[in-house]
């Protein structure tokens, strides 16, 4: 089988033929988790570079959020979904690093249930960090030196983007790609295996608190048909067709499979910073309006009565 998947962090995104149009942004990254610009910044990045309907899907927080509606910080006439993204252990699954990454949107933000299982999911991210930390330092390749900017007090979700970067201060990496690749991914020197919630934890974690969840960037669809058949039958609702990263054959395959199984379609940038500007990503993006439209109709329908 080929391998269809897509580098999410260091590489630069593709133009097509529909780039530049794109409204809505269904799929980005702040410094909450693994991105490099504060919430207020991607707002009003991604408000100047056309779009008005936007999700920041911070791995395992609603802190952006909280922070840009809650605290009535928003820069720019906006509409922010709510949204997160949990990297769901898929155990006995042929996948990379045997993961699925779960999108969430539209979940209450005042759920205490679904607050208390992603506080769970920061702590165990915070542990990986420090043990992905010490591992390195053991081989040879130390980055405290570079971390030191983190505020590890803050309860922020850390990533091992964050720790490529630091790589790439220390000069042990090129770009985060190369660091996921060589030094902390699957296999690496560095690496460090994941723990946390499975995808039926995820999905149900996201519906309990009013949520629609969505399979992201997940191009081996076509050939995992009966997998995602299986997770239909647990509550996912959606499949993120129009990735930013999709050669146009994948956003087709995808979204037949999409289409196969009845669920919704959606897309966006994946937006984390490290290659790019927010203005530069969207010239690449396209995800067509009916993907915010259905959304909405799937949040309604999701949402407690």
């Amino acid at each position: 089988m080929a391998d269809r998947r897509p580098a999410r962090h260091g590489r630069r995104p593709r133009a097509t033929l529909d780039s530049g149009v794109s409204v809505v942004d269904l799929h980005t990254h702040t410094l909450r988790s693994d991105g490099v610009l504060q919430p207020v910044e991607l707002v009003r990045e991604a408000a100047d570079a056309g779009v008005t309907t936007l999700a920041i899907t911070d791995h395992d927080s609603l802190a952006a959020y909280r922070e840009l509606v809650l605290g009535r910080a928003m820069p720019a006439p906006i509409e922010l979904i709510p949204g997160v993204e949990i990297n769901a252990l898929a155990k006995g699954i042929p996948l990379a690093e045997g993961e699925l990454h779960i999108l969430g949107f539209g979940m209450d933000e005042a759920d205490d249930a679904f607050e208390a299982a992603l506080a769970k999911q920061r702590s165990a991210r915070r542990v990986r960090f420090e043990r992905t930390v010490a591992r390195l330092r053991d081989v040879g390749m130390p980055i405290d030196d570079h971390l030191g900017h983190i505020d590890l007090t803050r309860d922020d979700a850390l990533g091992r983007p964050t720790i490529g970067r630091a790589l790439i201060a220390a000069g042990y990496a090129a770009t985060v790609e190369d660091a996921f690749n060589r030094l902390i991914g699957w296999g690496g020197p560095g690496y460090v295996a994941r723990e946390g919630m499975g995808p039926r934890e995820a999905i149900d974690a996201i519906r309990g608190a009013g949520g629609v969840p969505v399979l992201a960037h997940f191009s081996e669809a076509p050939d995992q048909v009966p997998l995602l058949r299986e997770l239909v039958d647990i509550g996912l609702a959606g499949l993120e067709v129009f990735y930013i990263s999709f050669a146009p054959e994948t956003v087709a395959a995808v979204g037949a499979v999409a289409d196969e199984l009845g669920l919704l379609a959606t897309g966006g940038s994946d937006y984390h910073g490290d290659t790019s500007t927010y203005a530069e990503a969207h010239e690449a993006l396209h995800v067509p309006d009916s993907g915010g439209d259905r959304l909405h109709e799937a949040m309604a329908a999701a949402a407690p009565a």
